[in-house]
């Protein structure tokens, strides 16, 4: 499998290192910003009782439909395919909702870095001491090396651009929209698993418009089952539709808790990383995600203390996989 420097670029480029820049108003959007990314996801801590009561429901639900599919005239069976049916996502059982802390292990955050496209980054977020997801952006002419540079890593995943909202003006070469064939989709994807052979969890890079979208979204999925991808959710928009086609194409649901920087303050970015410490410690585990800015790397640096009384993981490390 040919790497991305040998399939689309010389040889590296003067990169910038980070986002920040002298002229704040040069700087380049590399993530959208929508409200959805202020708040904090949290699971309701249910009961087994509850849970198998809503089991029984569903599936008593499915058998209804089962029956009435027989039923109904032939003639109208392309019609009921055809039409997307609306699932209310609390309906949605995963694993991810059954699971029950006992709080006899210690809690799980998965601290995730997007964006990642250069070797200082890489290396910087290495010099941690402790594990921290690199979310790595699809190479372009402006970051050449990204899919290279990922290759020697114990553990990396793959940033997926997939369109925003009309108002965002940073939008990635090949960026996944709504209004693409599948075939253009699967390509995409096929494309990503030549580059990162050992990835496995890409997060969508902005996308909240795609990430609303019933028949994308499908296409998506699909796409990432044959290629042996699994999609975290960034939750760029409370309307996403990712649990649905989670559960559709039999994947696990992954969705963040927090973003951590959408300040570029030292003290906001530090209590958003206590925030997403506190969800661990309530419920098990918790994802934060948060991009290479100087300060927020400076943040992680300076937070091991603060993260004495968890465990930073890996994505593929969550307690309910």
């Amino acid at each position: 499998i040919k790497t991305a420097t040998e399939t689309t670029t010389p040889k590296e480029q003067n990169t910038p290192t980070e986002y920040s820049v002298k002229n704040p108003s040069e700087e380049p959007k590399y993530e959208e910003y929508t409200k959805e990314l202020d708040k904090v996801f949290t699971d309701k801590a249910e009961t087994e009782d509850f849970i198998n009561k809503e089991n029984e429901l569903i599936q008593k639900k499915v058998e209804e439909i089962k029956e009435n599919n027989k039923n109904k005239p032939t003639k109208d069976s392309t019609s009921t395919q055809n039409k997307k049916e609306k699932v209310n996502e609390k309906s949605i059982i995963t694993s991810k909702d059954t699971f029950t802390y006992d709080k006899k292990s210690k809690p799980k955050i998965a601290i995730v870095i997007d964006d990642v496209s250069t070797q200082v980054q890489k290396d910087k977020i290495l010099s941690m001491g402790y594990k921290i997801n690199m979310a790595f952006l699809p190479p372009t002419s402006g970051h050449p090396d990204s899919a290279r540079i990922a290759q020697n890593l114990p553990f990396h995943m793959i940033h997926f651009p997939m369109q925003a909202s009309p108002s965002f003006k940073g939008t990635e070469i090949n960026t996944l929209n709504v209004n693409d064939s599948y075939e253009t989709i699967e390509n995409r994807v096929r494309q990503l698993r030549q580059w990162y052979p050992n990835a496995i969890y890409t997060n969508n890079h902005t996308g909240s418009v795609f990430t609303e979208n019933d028949e994308a979204m499908d296409n998506l999925f699909r796409a990432l089952k044959k290629y042996n991808f699994i999609f975290v959710d960034s939750r760029t928009s409370n309307k996403s539709v990712a649990k649905k086609y989670a559960q559709k194409y039999g994947m696990p649901f992954i969705v963040r808790n927090t973003f951590i920087d959408n300040e570029e303050n030292y003290k906001y970015i530090q209590n958003q990383l206590k925030q997403a410490v506190e969800i661990a410690k309530k419920q098990g585990y918790s994802i934060a995600i948060g991009h290479p800015h100087a300060v927020t790397l400076q943040v992680l640096k300076d937070s091991k203390e603060l993260l004495k009384d968890v465990e930073p993981i890996f994505i593929n490390q969550l307690p309910y996989l």
